[in-house]
């Protein structure tokens, strides 16, 4: 089965292009099946970028999914269109009453900050308690991973002095997890921040399990509540030409910004990016969606707890 996605959202057309069979609405609703309802809570800048590149990596579940994109209401986008975020987004408070058999919360321009010094923290913080009992597996990315587990478990950050920038190899610490069902001894990950989170930290709360970990990069992802919670510090979802762009517009106005690491071809951007991370992208999040959603999610979506 296909995406179900909003009438007319721009990622359609984008990835039909890509030869990805997603499903509007319209022709949805002519199926008899109750699909897995998915929110997607984006704070990046370039929200149709965003977009685009998770509904390519759900797109490859045999499953039907609902997807719907939640909004901070404290927090205004400058980078989308209004007219775009009216008509395909929905504000927390209009949603809090809903369950979701997943929720994907993304990264966002913020890590630099305290926590508490970010300006809708108050609302994030709301919605990740919220999502303990209104969704059944959270995936938290970049930012909201680091975010997440600092509210949920007490986890600081500490700044880098350089840029942990490039695509970096990880290691599955236990292989034998549902979410590496496919998986490779090592698969490789972009990551793109200025912070991290630290293996020591993460090993001193019982609640926590390490299960993958990169010796370039550091943690990669951390599983709680038995696969409820995902905290993911790097970037799965990532499109080839992502880590290009960002190189380009930062390299000339940031001092910390070095080439990416394992990204170019010979290290050379004229020859442009190596691709290797996306067969083990795609598997992850298939996984997330068979294994932690699909199998754990009650039929009666009222009854997730």
């Amino acid at each position: 089965m296909p995406l179900r996605l909003p009438d007319r959202l721009p990622a359609i057309d984008l990835l039909k292009q890509e030869n990805i069979f997603v499903m509007d609405d319209t022709r949805a609703h002519s199926q008899d099946i109750r699909p897995l309802k998915i929110v997607i809570l984006n704070l990046m800048p370039l929200k149709i970028t965003t977009e685009t590149d998770l509904i390519r990596l759900l797109s490859n579940t045999p499953l039907q999914l609902d997807i719907s994109f939640m909004k901070l209401k404290s927090h205004t986008p400058k980078n989308t269109p209004i007219e775009h975020m009216m008509m395909f987004y929905r504000d927390f408070n209009e949603m809090r009453n809903e369950k979701y058999d997943g929720m994907i919360v993304t990264g966002a321009p913020v890590e630099q900050l305290d926590f508490e010094e970010v300006g809708y923290w108050d609302e994030i913080t709301d919605i990740f308690s919220w999502a303990r009992t209104h969704v059944t597996s959270t995936l938290y990315i970049c930012w909201a991973a680091q975010a997440g587990l600092y509210f949920h478990y007490g986890i600081p950050k500490y700044p880098l002095s350089m840029k942990m920038f490039g695509i970096f190899p990880q290691k599955p610490l236990d292989p034998k997890l549902p979410i590496f069902r496919g998986f490779d001894d090592v698969f490789m990950m972009p990551h793109s921040r200025h912070t991290e989170i630290r293996r020591e930290d993460v090993l001193s709360n019982p609640e926590l399990s390490l299960i993958a970990e990169s010796k370039e990069c550091g943690v990669s992802i951390v599983m709680a509540r038995g696969g409820r919670e995902f905290f993911i510090t790097g970037h799965l979802e990532y499109a080839p030409n992502t880590l290009d762009n960002e190189y380009k517009r930062d390299k000339d106005i940031r001092k910390d910004v070095a080439l990416p690491q394992h990204y170019y071809r010979h290290d050379n951007p004229a020859e442009g990016p190596l691709v290797t991370w996306r067969s083990h992208a795609n598997l992850f999040y298939t996984n997330w969606v068979n294994y932690y959603v699909y199998q754990e999610t009650p039929y009666d979506i009222n009854q997730i707890k």
